[in-house]
């Protein structure tokens, strides 16, 4: 049934009620889920050492068999965007924008690091999401709680960027000025190592709160997806471009060391 009431791509979406398809291929565990409007109907993501992209259309063929849907049912694609596997974005992102193409939908482009943000129930005013970026790296980005009391509605302050455990933590050490924050993620182990300097620090200790949160995130994809919809933060298949914090080996392979 139709559901965007207005003619889209304009910034003007008058939405009654929406079936999302959302889709996190970024991660080793990569996701599917479906919702409608905020309610997430179905969910599948296993956990492998075989990258989430090579299966993700045998758990796609599943889903819509399952829910007795057609690819062509969706109002709107919601799809993490990055950071994440390359590779996992590239098909990730590749199939969206032909699902768009053809389907004539509009797309949702969702940070992943928002959607580990988002799962957190800390009172803090600041949250540090973190995700693994392999080679001894992790992912992550500062969000502000912003809005209305009781709103979960985040803001992103700065750039997400990549460093190493150890920088994070003495990064946020060294900030006299942030009082208040929590870390929040999927893969806590990744900073245990860089943590355990400072516990003799009692007051920095005291202040680095770590909350443990799902990897799997297309159902929060979905939800933020759906947000972004309500405000006419939606792109289409041409302008939909993934976020990858860092160069691909490709790119580092072909440029060489700096100044070569």
């Amino acid at each position: 049934m139709p559901v965007f009431s207005a003619v889209w791509p304009c910034n003007c979406l008058i939405i009654l009620s929406v079936l999302t398809l959302a889709l996190d291929t970024s991660s080793p565990s990569g996701s599917l889920a479906v919702l409608r409007d905020e309610k997430v109907i179905a969910t599948v993501s296993t956990w492998t050492d075989e990258i989430y992209s090579s299966r993700m259309f045998r758990h796609l063929e599943f889903l819509l068999q399952e829910l007795s849907l057609g690819l062509g049912a969706f109002d709107l694609f919601a799809v993490a965007a990055g950071p994440g596997s390359f590779t996992g974005l590239r098909v990730g992102l590749a199939a969206v924008k032909g699902w768009a193409e053809v389907y004539d939908k509009p797309i949702a482009a969702v940070s992943g690091l928002e959607a580990v943000a988002i799962q957190s129930d800390s009172a803090a005013p600041l949250l540090v999401p973190v995700l693994d970026a392999r080679r001894g790296q992790v992912y992550l980005g500062r969000y502000r709680r912003t809005g209305e009391p009781g709103e979960n509605r985040l803001a992103l302050q700065g750039d997400e960027c990549v460093m190493t455990p150890e920088e994070l933590v003495e990064g946020l050490r060294s900030e006299k000025v942030l009082s208040d924050f929590a870390i929040v993620t999927p893969v806590p182990g990744l900073l245990f190592s860089a943590m355990s300097r400072y516990e003799t620090s009692q007051p920095f200790a005291d202040r680095i709160r770590v909350h443990e949160v799902s990897a799997v995130l297309a159902p929060c994809v979905g939800r933020l997806g759906y947000t972004r919809a309500q405000r006419g933060e939606v792109v289409n298949s041409l302008t939909l471009d993934a976020n990858y914090v860092r160069r691909t080996d490709a790119e580092l392979h072909w440029k060489g060391p700096a100044g070569s």
